[in-house]
């Protein structure tokens, strides 16, 4: 998105206090289970491995390049999502060419350098749009500067990854110093919203990637940055996939709910099979060329609503007046972000970063506004710790009485631990906006799972301390488990041999 601004006993009910002195609403209980629950029942069959890494986002540019100066304790925060290949998306005045063709890094490396500096030390630094004299008066890359695009993306790889950098016109040399090698680039932002068709792009694509080869071989590439929505992929990727002749890494795309905040809390949550299917037919294509057969897909940019203000007050997506969709930090996200993680990886997808690490309430998991971390913060931040992306994660078989709004992750790690997750996104009422739910109650037997020596519950939900987060319960490892949902939420229930 290119944006201008813009201790269970056995039998017994627990309510645990939170760290910041609020309460989970939310019991964990062994023994029999309520009437009317929904019956899971994990199985000890490996249904194939399952890894998705999470990461997050950041757009260099003047509204926001002064973040990590107002915030510098938003590092080790940052650090604290264990994110990988942090994306990074220079526009507007972070776009380091300027419209006369001089260079100026100040914004973009205000971002850079810190984010370069925590997790994986590695981000992706995505190419969103050309310089503006590249472009024409609404702002696209004109096609007779395809090749002046190229060659400014081979100068920000000699300016990153060489220690000789690139001389400018005027015979300036530019380098970064020190020296810190950025490996994964991506080519461009949402063609598809940006005037340039898929005959276009692969043109463009197959110019790019070996002018920044030429800077540096060793670099990696995220190709496409589709703006997707069901069916799209099916009309925008087969001219690429046919024609591409450059070297692919990742195919990477980009997932939002609405773009309209009026939408119900049933409609945003009815997108997500079609994030599914939309993945589906990604991999189907990719697979009709042998050059492309193991790429993965990368939800590289992902959140709830992706309406801005685009000036005055004025929604970019229907022109009425903006509101700001709370859904993105509320008890919804806490449902909804599970729901997609769970769906995603079941479908391959191998990493799904936040749409963006700053922002208000419907983007941020830091609000900038504030200074304090947002309830999505937390729902990233234990989604990557209890199911890391390392090799040998295996997603395990189960059953379920219902699947209708209650979404089940079951993985055992490579260390030998199991994470089952549950999470609720069963709606009130269909008019529901930013509603708080329903209630569901979920009897989880993992007796086939063998025997555990320590167990977690740990929830998110309306009643978390957002700026705190929320506090893991020790609960006794007999199966089976109940486990209560007073409205939107996600449980993790952790066992360890």
């Amino acid at each position: 998105m290119t944006r201008i601004r813009i201790f269970v006993l056995l039998g017994t009910s627990i309510v645990a206090a939170g760290c910041g002195g609020g309460s989970m609403s939310t019991t964990a209980t062994t023994g029999n289970p309520p009437p009317g629950s929904v019956s899971v029942t994990v199985s000890n069959t490996s249904k194939g491995s399952f890894a998705v890494a999470m990461s997050t986002s950041f757009q260099p540019a003047e509204w926001d390049y002064k973040f990590f100066a107002n915030f510098p304790s938003a590092t080790s925060l940052l650090n604290n999502l264990l994110p990988q290949h942090i994306r990074l998306q220079p526009v507007s005045q972070g776009v380091p060419q300027k419209l006369d063709q001089s260079w100026d890094f100040t914004m973009l490396n205000a971002i850079l350098d810190p984010v370069i500096s925590v997790a994986d030390n590695s981000p992706e630094l995505q190419l969103a749009t050309a310089p503006a004299w590249m472009d024409a008066t609404d702002g696209s890359l004109l096609p007779a500067h395809f090749s002046d695009f190229a060659a400014y993306t081979a100068d920000m790889v000699a300016y990153y990854n060489t220690s000789a950098g690139f001389q400018d016109t005027s015979g300036m040399t530019h380098v970064h110093l020190p020296l810190t090698p950025i490996t994964y680039w991506g080519i461009f932002n949402e063609p598809n919203f940006n005037n340039i068709d898929p005959t276009q792009y692969t043109l463009l694509y197959n110019m790019t990637v070996p002018a920044m080869h030429s800077a540096d071989p060793t670099i990696k590439f995220a190709a496409v940055e589709l703006g997707d929505y069901q069916g799209l992929a099916q009309t925008y990727l087969p001219p690429f996939v046919n024609g591409v002749s450059a070297q692919v890494d990742v195919l990477a795309t980009h997932f939002y709910s609405t773009c309209n905040e009026i939408d119900s809390d049933s409609k945003l949550f009815a997108t997500i099979p079609g994030f599914v299917s939309e993945v589906n037919t990604i991999y189907s294509l990719l697979r009709t060329n042998p050059m492309l057969t193991n790429i993965p897909v990368w939800v590289t940019e992902n959140n709830v609503n992706a309406d801005f203000d685009k000036g005055g007050g004025i929604s970019a997506c229907n022109g009425n007046t903006f509101v700001t969709d709370l859904r993105g930090s509320s008890a919804f996200f806490a449902a909804w972000r599970p729901y997609v993680f769970s769906q995603l990886g079941k479908a391959g997808v191998k990493a799904l970063y936040h749409w963006a690490f700053e922002g208000d309430k419907q983007y941020g998991e830091f609000n900038d506004s504030t200074g304090s971390v947002q309830l999505s913060y937390w729902v990233d931040y234990y989604l990557a710790r209890m199911f890391p992306s390392t090799a040998g994660s295996n997603l395990l078989d189960f059953t379920s009485a219902d699947t209708s709004d209650i979404e089940v992750l079951p993985v055992r790690n490579a260390d030998g631990s199991v994470v089952v997750m549950i999470a609720n996104y069963g709606v009130a009422t269909s008019s529901d906006n930013n509603g708080k739910g329903v209630a569901r109650t979920v009897s989880l037997d993992v007796a086939a799972l063998g025997s555990f020596k320590t167990a977690s519950l740990l929830v998110i939900d309306a009643n978390t301390n957002a700026s705190a987060g929320p506090t893991p319960m020790a609960v006794t490892p007999t199966s089976p488990f109940t486990i209560s949902l007073g409205g939107y939420g996600v449980a993790f229930l952790k066992l360890q041999p």
